[in-house]
């Protein structure tokens, strides 16, 4: 059996729930992935994180690979990584440029205090507090734990109890919300 029928034939038993199958794909996949990856980002901890959340998507979605449809493994799982990393880099400029706004509010430059540190000792103040408050209870609390206390969505949704997709579309509706209120 050459390589790729091989490794369709790991991923339909991955599909079937063996773990093996998914430790067998993940070892021989995840470094390459990471490799190829590194080449468009810098970001070392963002790309493991993606290559991550990309094998864990593999795990619950294995049924969805088709073999018929032209596609390798390898494409395939490609496919899958660029696309999270291409979400995750979205969703650090946006934060990157949040922590930036807040920063602006205040009248600081970044390298005088951290973006926490600027909100937290002035929220009550200015135009920027006033629009967090404004927010609703439930996008004011992802905001504060993944902006302002820094959490990532997985810790802020082990916090807030609630799922991290939600965390993740919570906190960017809050995002959304402040910059159309305070462009």
């Amino acid at each position: 059996m050459e390589q790729s029928e091989e490794h369709a034939a790991l991923l339909y038993a991955v599909a079937d729930g063996d773990r093996a199958a998914f430790e067998q794909l993940y070892r021989h996949y995840a470094p390459w992935l990471t490799a190829r990856l590194r080449q468009r980002c810098p970001d070392a901890g963002l790309v493991d994180d993606v290559v991550q959340e990309a094998f864990v998507s593999v795990w619950r979605g294995a049924s969805r690979y088709r073999r018929q449809d032209g596609a390798d493994v390898a494409g395939w799982l490609w496919r899958i990584c660029a696309r999270r990393l291409a979400d995750a880099s979205r969703r650090h400029g946006a934060r990157q440029r949040l922590q930036a706004l807040l920063v602006r509010f205040r009248g600081r430059d970044e390298g005088s205090a951290s973006a926490e540190d600027t909100v937290l000792g002035t929220l009550a103040h200015g135009e920027l507090g006033a629009a967090i408050e404004r927010l609703p209870a439930d996008l004011r609390e992802a905001l504060a734990a993944t902006v302002l206390d820094g959490m990532t969505s997985k810790e802020a949704s082990a916090a807030l109890s609630i799922p991290e997709g939600t965390v993740k579309s919570r906190a960017s509706r809050a995002r959304r919300r402040l910059r159309e209120e305070l462009a």
